[in-house]
Protein backbone atom coordinates (compact mmCIF):
# COMPACT_ATOMS: atom_id res chain seq x y z
CA UNK A 1 0.00 0.00 0.00
CA UNK A 2 1.25 3.51 -1.03
CA UNK A 3 -0.30 6.71 -1.67
CA UNK A 4 1.47 9.88 -3.26
CA UNK A 5 -1.04 12.21 -2.78
CA UNK A 6 -3.86 13.52 -0.58
CA UNK A 7 -6.53 12.67 -3.24
CA UNK A 8 -4.70 9.07 -3.48
CA UNK A 9 -4.69 8.67 0.41
CA UNK A 10 -8.21 9.61 0.72
CA UNK A 11 -9.03 6.98 -1.93
CA UNK A 12 -7.22 4.09 -0.15
CA UNK A 13 -9.03 5.34 3.06
CA UNK A 14 -12.31 5.28 1.78
CA UNK A 15 -11.71 1.96 0.25
CA UNK A 16 -10.61 0.32 2.69
CA UNK A 17 -12.46 1.28 5.48
CA UNK A 18 -9.52 2.82 7.54
CA UNK A 19 -8.48 5.93 9.04
CA UNK A 20 -5.08 7.89 8.06
CA UNK A 21 -3.43 6.53 10.78
CA UNK A 22 -3.94 3.14 9.61
CA UNK A 23 -3.39 3.50 6.69
CA UNK A 24 0.40 5.41 7.60
CA UNK A 25 0.99 1.88 9.72
CA UNK A 26 0.11 -0.61 6.63
CA UNK A 27 2.31 1.66 4.55
CA UNK A 28 5.09 1.82 6.69
CA UNK A 29 5.09 -1.85 7.36
CA UNK A 30 4.85 -2.76 3.92
CA UNK A 31 7.76 -0.26 2.11
CA UNK A 32 10.05 -1.07 4.93
CA UNK A 33 8.93 -4.60 5.43
CA UNK A 34 8.86 -4.39 8.54
CA UNK A 35 6.03 -6.37 11.02
CA UNK A 36 3.24 -4.33 12.74
CA UNK A 37 4.36 -4.33 15.79
CA UNK A 38 7.62 -3.41 15.18
CA UNK A 39 6.31 -0.60 13.26
CA UNK A 40 4.14 0.67 15.81
CA UNK A 41 7.03 -0.05 18.42
CA UNK A 42 9.23 2.39 16.82
CA UNK A 43 6.53 5.34 17.00
CA UNK A 44 5.86 4.73 20.54
CA UNK A 45 9.43 5.43 20.94
CA UNK A 46 9.16 8.81 19.18
CA UNK A 47 6.08 9.57 21.60
CA UNK A 48 8.60 8.54 24.55
CA UNK A 49 11.56 10.94 23.25
CA UNK A 50 8.57 13.40 22.67
CA UNK A 51 7.41 13.51 26.32
CA UNK A 52 10.89 13.61 27.28
CA UNK A 53 11.79 16.50 25.42
CA UNK A 54 8.97 17.88 27.49
CA UNK A 55 9.64 16.92 30.64
CA UNK A 56 13.24 18.15 30.32
CA UNK A 57 12.11 21.38 29.85
CA UNK A 58 9.65 21.46 32.48
CA UNK A 59 12.26 20.38 34.92
CA UNK A 60 14.51 23.46 33.95
CA UNK A 61 18.33 24.09 33.75
CA UNK A 62 18.59 23.93 29.98
CA UNK A 63 21.35 25.44 29.01
CA UNK A 64 20.69 26.40 25.25
CA UNK A 65 24.29 26.88 22.85
CA UNK A 66 23.22 30.64 21.31
CA UNK A 67 22.42 32.16 24.65
CA UNK A 68 19.20 33.95 22.39
CA UNK A 69 16.53 31.96 24.36
CA UNK A 70 16.55 29.88 27.68
CA UNK A 71 13.96 29.26 30.32
CA UNK A 72 11.03 30.48 28.32
CA UNK A 73 8.89 27.60 28.76
CA UNK A 74 9.46 27.11 32.55
CA UNK A 75 8.29 31.25 32.87
CA UNK A 76 5.44 30.48 31.01
CA UNK A 77 4.16 27.50 32.74
CA UNK A 78 4.84 28.96 35.82
CA UNK A 79 2.67 32.00 34.77
CA UNK A 80 -0.62 29.55 33.91
CA UNK A 81 0.10 28.00 37.50
CA UNK A 82 -0.51 30.56 38.75
CA UNK A 83 -2.64 33.11 36.37
CA UNK A 84 -4.31 30.31 34.90
CA UNK A 85 -4.47 29.87 30.91
CA UNK A 86 -5.62 32.33 28.43
CA UNK A 87 -5.63 30.29 25.71
CA UNK A 88 -6.41 26.70 27.75
CA UNK A 89 -4.97 24.26 26.21
CA UNK A 90 -3.12 25.90 23.61
CA UNK A 91 -1.28 27.69 26.23
CA UNK A 92 -0.12 24.62 28.18
CA UNK A 93 0.62 23.25 24.48
CA UNK A 94 2.47 26.13 23.37
CA UNK A 95 4.76 26.43 26.39
CA UNK A 96 6.03 22.60 25.86
CA UNK A 97 6.80 23.18 22.19
CA UNK A 98 8.84 26.02 23.05
CA UNK A 99 10.67 23.58 25.83
CA UNK A 100 11.08 21.57 23.26
CA UNK A 101 13.08 24.01 21.01
CA UNK A 102 14.78 24.57 23.97
CA UNK A 103 16.03 21.08 24.68
CA UNK A 104 16.68 21.24 20.41
CA UNK A 105 18.91 24.32 21.39
CA UNK A 106 20.55 22.88 24.21
CA UNK A 107 22.11 19.61 21.85
CA UNK A 108 19.44 17.62 23.94
CA UNK A 109 17.46 14.51 22.29
CA UNK A 110 14.73 15.73 20.64
CA UNK A 111 12.08 13.97 17.96
CA UNK A 112 12.80 16.39 14.38
CA UNK A 113 8.89 16.38 12.82
CA UNK A 114 9.70 17.04 10.89
CA UNK A 115 12.88 19.16 11.34
CA UNK A 116 14.53 19.80 14.45
CA UNK A 117 13.29 23.74 14.07
CA UNK A 118 9.77 22.46 14.20
CA UNK A 119 10.43 20.37 16.49
CA UNK A 120 8.10 21.79 19.32
CA UNK A 121 4.60 21.71 17.43
CA UNK A 122 3.68 18.18 16.92
CA UNK A 123 5.26 17.41 20.47
CA UNK A 124 3.70 20.26 22.43
CA UNK A 125 0.10 19.34 20.69
CA UNK A 126 -0.03 15.81 21.41
CA UNK A 127 1.59 15.99 25.34
CA UNK A 128 -1.00 18.56 25.73
CA UNK A 129 -3.92 17.23 24.37
CA UNK A 130 -2.57 13.74 26.16
CA UNK A 131 -3.15 15.12 29.66
CA UNK A 132 -6.17 17.58 28.99
CA UNK A 133 -8.21 15.15 27.69
CA UNK A 134 -6.84 12.05 28.55
CA UNK A 135 -5.58 10.36 25.24
CA UNK A 136 -3.75 7.30 26.37
CA UNK A 137 -0.62 6.63 24.55
CA UNK A 138 -2.01 3.97 22.29
CA UNK A 139 -4.25 6.50 20.26
CA UNK A 140 -1.30 9.43 20.63
CA UNK A 141 0.62 6.71 18.96
CA UNK A 142 -1.96 6.92 16.38
CA UNK A 143 -2.05 10.43 16.33
CA UNK A 144 1.15 10.24 15.26
CA UNK A 145 1.07 8.43 12.17
CA UNK A 146 -1.58 10.09 10.77
CA UNK A 147 0.83 13.22 10.92
CA UNK A 148 3.46 11.06 9.57
CA UNK A 149 1.51 10.47 6.62
CA UNK A 150 0.51 14.13 6.55
CA UNK A 151 4.18 14.95 6.61
CA UNK A 152 5.20 12.72 4.08
CA UNK A 153 2.84 13.69 1.63
CA UNK A 154 4.67 17.55 1.85
CA UNK A 155 7.84 15.90 1.31
CA UNK A 156 6.44 14.59 -1.67
CA UNK A 157 4.87 17.56 -3.31
CA UNK A 158 6.54 20.51 -1.72
CA UNK A 159 9.28 20.69 1.41
CA UNK A 160 9.67 20.48 4.78
CA UNK A 161 13.36 22.46 4.44
CA UNK A 162 13.41 26.11 5.73
CA UNK A 163 16.22 26.15 3.03
CA UNK A 164 14.41 25.31 0.83
CA UNK A 165 10.66 26.70 1.23
CA UNK A 166 11.26 29.17 4.23
CA UNK A 167 9.35 28.94 7.97
CA UNK A 168 6.27 27.96 6.15
CA UNK A 169 7.69 24.94 5.40
CA UNK A 170 8.96 23.96 8.87
CA UNK A 171 6.46 25.31 10.98
CA UNK A 172 3.74 25.42 8.44
CA UNK A 173 3.88 21.68 7.75
CA UNK A 174 4.36 20.83 11.33
CA UNK A 175 0.83 22.73 12.53
CA UNK A 176 -0.30 21.06 9.44
CA UNK A 177 0.58 17.61 10.96
CA UNK A 178 -0.86 18.40 14.06
CA UNK A 179 -3.79 19.73 13.03
CA UNK A 180 -4.45 16.51 11.29
CA UNK A 181 -3.24 14.29 14.17
CA UNK A 182 -5.92 16.14 16.82
CA UNK A 183 -8.59 16.23 13.91
CA UNK A 184 -8.58 11.75 14.38
CA UNK A 185 -7.99 11.91 17.71
CA UNK A 186 -11.60 13.58 17.85
CA UNK A 187 -13.53 11.21 15.41
CA UNK A 188 -12.32 13.38 12.52
CA UNK A 189 -12.94 11.69 9.14
CA UNK A 190 -9.79 12.00 6.65
CA UNK A 191 -11.41 14.32 4.43
CA UNK A 192 -11.91 16.61 7.81
CA UNK A 193 -8.08 15.81 8.93
CA UNK A 194 -6.22 16.66 5.60
CA UNK A 195 -9.12 20.08 5.08
CA UNK A 196 -7.26 20.78 8.71
CA UNK A 197 -3.68 20.95 7.27
CA UNK A 198 -4.40 22.46 4.73
CA UNK A 199 -5.95 24.86 6.33
CA UNK A 200 -2.90 25.29 8.58
CA UNK A 201 -0.55 25.49 6.19
CA UNK A 202 -2.33 28.24 4.23
CA UNK A 203 -2.70 30.38 6.98
CA UNK A 204 0.94 30.91 7.62
CA UNK A 205 1.41 30.37 3.72
CA UNK A 206 4.69 32.75 3.02
CA UNK A 207 6.44 32.59 6.65
CA UNK A 208 9.75 33.49 6.24
CA UNK A 209 12.75 31.53 7.74
CA UNK A 210 15.09 34.21 9.56
CA UNK A 211 17.02 32.42 12.33
CA UNK A 212 19.10 35.06 14.36
CA UNK A 213 22.27 34.47 14.67
CA UNK A 214 22.16 30.96 12.42
CA UNK A 215 20.66 28.95 14.98
CA UNK A 216 17.57 27.24 16.14
CA UNK A 217 16.88 29.84 18.72
CA UNK A 218 14.97 32.66 17.66
CA UNK A 219 12.36 33.48 16.11
CA UNK A 220 11.73 29.58 15.86
CA UNK A 221 10.89 28.89 19.46
CA UNK A 222 7.84 31.44 19.30
CA UNK A 223 6.61 30.40 15.84
CA UNK A 224 6.58 26.98 17.23
CA UNK A 225 4.51 27.91 19.61
CA UNK A 226 2.38 29.98 17.28
CA UNK A 227 2.08 26.53 15.03
CA UNK A 228 0.90 24.81 17.81
CA UNK A 229 -2.43 27.75 18.33
CA UNK A 230 -2.60 27.32 14.45
CA UNK A 231 -2.93 23.65 14.55
CA UNK A 232 -5.67 23.50 17.21
CA UNK A 233 -7.10 26.56 15.90
CA UNK A 234 -7.10 24.88 12.47
CA UNK A 235 -8.73 21.53 13.55
CA UNK A 236 -11.26 22.77 15.73
CA UNK A 237 -13.04 24.73 12.98
CA UNK A 238 -12.28 21.85 10.29
CA UNK A 239 -14.09 19.47 13.22
CA UNK A 240 -16.58 21.99 13.44
CA UNK A 241 -17.37 22.97 9.81
CA UNK A 242 -16.46 19.87 7.78
CA UNK A 243 -15.58 21.34 5.22
CA UNK A 244 -12.85 23.50 3.50
CA UNK A 245 -12.16 25.73 0.39
CA UNK A 246 -9.12 24.49 -1.22
CA UNK A 247 -8.16 21.02 -1.43
CA UNK A 248 -4.44 20.04 0.73
CA UNK A 249 -2.93 18.89 -2.54
CA UNK A 250 -3.44 22.49 -3.87
CA UNK A 251 -2.36 24.00 -0.91
CA UNK A 252 0.96 21.70 -1.00
CA UNK A 253 1.68 22.81 -3.83
CA UNK A 254 0.98 26.36 -3.34
CA UNK A 255 3.40 25.81 -0.86
CA UNK A 256 5.90 24.94 -3.00
CA UNK A 257 5.76 27.73 -5.49
CA UNK A 258 5.83 30.63 -2.57
CA UNK A 259 8.70 29.15 -1.20
CA UNK A 260 10.35 28.99 -4.68
CA UNK A 261 9.50 32.74 -4.94
CA UNK A 262 11.06 34.10 -1.23
CA UNK A 263 14.60 35.65 -2.28
CA UNK A 264 17.34 33.31 -0.25
CA UNK A 265 17.75 35.88 2.23
CA UNK A 266 14.51 35.16 3.43
CA UNK A 267 14.88 30.94 3.48
CA UNK A 268 17.59 30.09 6.74
CA UNK A 269 20.67 31.73 4.99
CA UNK A 270 20.68 34.74 8.51
CA UNK A 271 20.92 37.56 5.93
CA UNK A 272 17.10 38.93 5.66
CA UNK A 273 14.13 39.00 7.70
CA UNK A 274 14.53 39.58 11.72
CA UNK A 275 18.24 38.13 11.40
CA UNK A 276 19.36 41.35 9.80
CA UNK A 277 18.11 43.40 12.77
CA UNK A 278 21.36 45.29 13.64
CA UNK A 279 21.65 45.01 17.38
CA UNK A 280 20.28 41.65 18.11
CA UNK A 281 23.66 40.40 18.36
CA UNK A 282 23.65 42.15 21.82
CA UNK A 283 20.92 39.83 22.99
CA UNK A 284 23.29 36.90 22.28
CA UNK A 285 25.10 35.38 26.03
CA UNK A 286 28.93 34.15 25.09
CA UNK A 287 27.95 33.03 21.65
CA UNK A 288 31.03 32.82 19.61
CA UNK A 289 29.50 32.71 16.55
CA UNK A 290 27.95 36.05 17.19
CA UNK A 291 31.54 37.69 18.47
Amino acid sequence: MDFKSGKALIGVCREEGISISEAMIRRESEVFGAPRDETIKKMTHALVVMRESVETAKAGNVGVLGGYIGGESRAHLCYIEKNGALGGMISRASAYAMGVIEVNASMGRIVAAPTAGSSGVLAGTLIAAGEEYGFDDEKLVRALFNAAAVGYLITLGSTVAGAEGGCQAEVGAASAMAASALCELFGGEPEVCLGAAGDAISNILGLVCDPIGGLVEAPCQKRNAMGVANAVISAEIALATRRTLIQFDDVVKTMKKVGAAMPAELRETALGGLAAVPNVKKFCRDCDLCK
